[in-house]
């Protein structure tokens, strides 16, 4: 079991230190993901521009939602499923959807399943999306834009995600309730 340093405010490098502090200023706790992204300043910093940058896109708190926790189910990710299942509880997002994306359930809406599809053949193919899938996701109302606003979903996450992979990262005391593990395909 491969496991990395979760840094602390006091044992963090000087360049990673006001980042922990935005993240304690944020959070009111300071999450272990950022702890161990601060072994590599530059690593934490683009971070958490990235999660500014993606909550800030076209997407409101389902679609951010459907976004991250797919990506976070298909990786597999054992600390970003219950993070994400937390604050999707803080946005207000509806338990329906929490639940069917965490137990890759079809989705209740149409529009939702089609944001889903398209971010799941993105990660699943690296990009190469089919033209078929493409005009699928304009038809269900989204377009360029959204397209490229999951890629940088799809960055972030792949920060977190396999840095949760190779960490170990243990769940912050917060999200404990919302455990989670992949089933077995």
């Amino acid at each position: 079991m491969t496991q990395l340093t979760i840094q602390t405010l006091e044992s963090a490098p000087a360049e990673s230190k006001p980042l922990l502090q935005k993240s304690i200023d944020a959070y009111g706790m300071l999450p272990n993901l950022h702890g161990v992204l601060a072994s590599a300043p530059s690593t934490l910093d683009a971070y958490q521009q990235m999660h500014e940058l993606f909550v800030n896109t076209s997407f409101d708190a389902e679609e951010l939602t459907v976004v991250w926790q797919g990506i976070n189910v298909e990786h597999g990710c054992t600390y970003c499923v219950p993070a994400h299942t937390g604050i999707a509880h803080s946005m207000k997002v509806d338990q329906q959807l929490i639940d069917a994306l965490r137990n890759e359930q079809p989705l209740p809406s149409a529009k939702l399943q089609a944001l889903l599809d398209m971010t799941l053949e993105i990660v699943r193919e690296r990009g190469r999306v089919s033209e078929k899938s493409l005009n699928a996701f304009y038809e269900a109302g989204y377009g360029e834009r959204q397209v490229l606003e999951i890629i940088l979903g799809v960055s972030q996450k792949v920060i977190s995600n396999y840095t949760n992979h190779i960490a170990n990262t243990p769940v912050d005391k917060p999200f404990e309730q919302f455990a989670w593990q992949k089933k077995a395909q």
